[in-house]
Parts: structure tokens; C-alpha cells; sequence
């Protein structure tokens, strides 16, 4: 049998060498023989329609009407939303909205406050 490594991100022992690459043929995971195994993920850094960069509980001011899906209720420019949450996905910012209720913002549509 030959010694080669277990896969890093699912741990299965049916790796294969292909040229300077293991393979993982459960997960589909490659990574270069000579190098580390797992690769370090850098860290996301949301920032708003200026630029700034976005923080958990940071308050931030909505800058384009936006229409609410589902609703025939906006929410207007200039809206403060407080204590922010960043998510990852297509919506990145999570929030409650006075008189609106729990949803989710992109944060090109609003500005740090």
C-alpha cells in the first residue's frame, strides 16, 4: 500500500496523485503535494456604498428607497438601521427595522452612519 495522505476536508483515505496535485475523489479536493493541506481562508470584509468598511453593530443609513418583496411598504432614504449584523450571501447585512420588522440589506444600498 502506498502512504499517501488522508484528504484534509473530508478525511477520506482514497486520495490519488495526478502531476504535482492529491486528489480527493469523494469531495473533489486538490492540493499541491509540497504544500500545506488545508489553504488559509482570508478573512471577508463587507464595506458600504462609500467604501467604508462594515462591523457588527455598527448603524447604518439606507441611501435608495428600497421596495420591500412581497409588501407594497418602502423602506424611505435616510432610514437608520442600528446594531447591524454581517451575514455572508447575496443580502450581507442582517437587521431589524423599526416599523418594519427583521430582514436582510446589501450593503451597496446603505452607508455607515
Amino acid at each position: 500500500m502506498s502512504a499517501l495522505p488522508n484528504c484534509p476536508q473530508c478525511n477520506s483515505a482514497f486520495t490519488y496523485e495526478d502531476g504535482p496535485l492529491y486528489i480527493c475523489p469523494e469531495c473533489a479536493h486538490e492540493w499541491p503535494k509540497d504544500g500545506p493541506a488545508v489553504a488559509e481562508e482570508e478573512a471577508k470584509v463587507w464595506r458600504d456604498a462609500n467604501g467604508n468598511e462594515l462591523k457588527d453593530g455598527d448603524s447604518v443609513t439606507v441611501i435608495k428607497d428600497l421596495k420591500i418583496k412581497g409588501s407594497s411598504s418602502v423602506v424611505k432614504v435616510g432610514t437608520k438601521v442600528k446594531n447591524i449584523r454581517l451575514i455572508d450571501g447575496d443580502h450581507d447585512i442582517d437587521c431589524k427595522i423599526d416599523g418594519i420588522g427583521a430582514m436582510q440589506l446589501k450593503s451597496e444600498f446603505v452607508k455607515k452612519a
